[in-house]
């Protein structure tokens, strides 16, 4: 199966001014894309070529699941901002969050937390567990959480790459950016109820 690097699913400016079109340049065209050609040679003539994204993530190791799960981890990032993101979610992705979490801004605060408090390189995730449970996942480096069998709802990209541009070692203000402006709860709502 040959795998491409999927569209941004708006202009590269559109994230301004939290996100530069500079950032989200050298994010997806440089690292985006390097993990899908890594991926890709890695991958070329071997039985595992055959799989699907989902496939590989679940079943490699090494440099392999680290392109993979990054490719689709990146592409799930571009979707989990909207340019049109942040404020108040509605529907039953906000039930969900009441009962998870008491209230929208402490799943705001606890998301940040998880975020900034991720060591080195990773992700912040809001998923839905194994026992339909809303929850916050940090992970590091390129682990997935379709490998702890959790369906990933939201993501911010913590890896340095995702702001030192614009925000140098602020990973706070990043953080912060993407929580109140950014987030696509419509995005988060059609997961949760594919999750269903």
């Amino acid at each position: 199966m040959e795998f491409k690097l999927p569209e941004l699913p708006y202009a590269k400016n559109a994230l301004e001014p939290r996100i530069s079109a500079r950032t989200v340049e050298v994010h997806y065209e440089k690292h985006h894309r390097g993990y899908l050609n890594k991926l890709q040679k890695a991958i070329e003539g071997q039985p595992i070529a055959g799989k699907s994204l989902e496939e590989i993530i679940l079943s490699a190791e090494g440099g392999v699941f680290n392109n993979a799960a990054q490719l689709w981890n990146h592409t799930f990032y571009w979707k989990s901002l909207s340019p049109k993101g942040g404020g108040q979610p509605g529907g039953d992705i906000l039930k969900a969050i009441q009962g998870a979490f008491g209230s929208v801004d402490e799943f705001k605060r606890k998301f940040a937390e998880v975020a900034n408090g991720q060591f080195g390189s990773g992700w912040a995730w809001l998923v839905r567990d194994e026992k339909s449970q809303l929850k916050i996942l940090g992970t590091p480096n390129a682990e997935n959480p379709l490998r702890q069998k959790a369906t990933p709802l939201l993501v911010v990209d913590v890896w340095e790459h995702a702001y030192y541009l614009d925000f140098q070692n602020d990973r706070n203000g990043y953080t912060q950016a993407c929580v109140d402006h950014l987030l696509n709860w419509e995005f988060a709502a059609a997961n949760l109820k594919a999750a269903k």
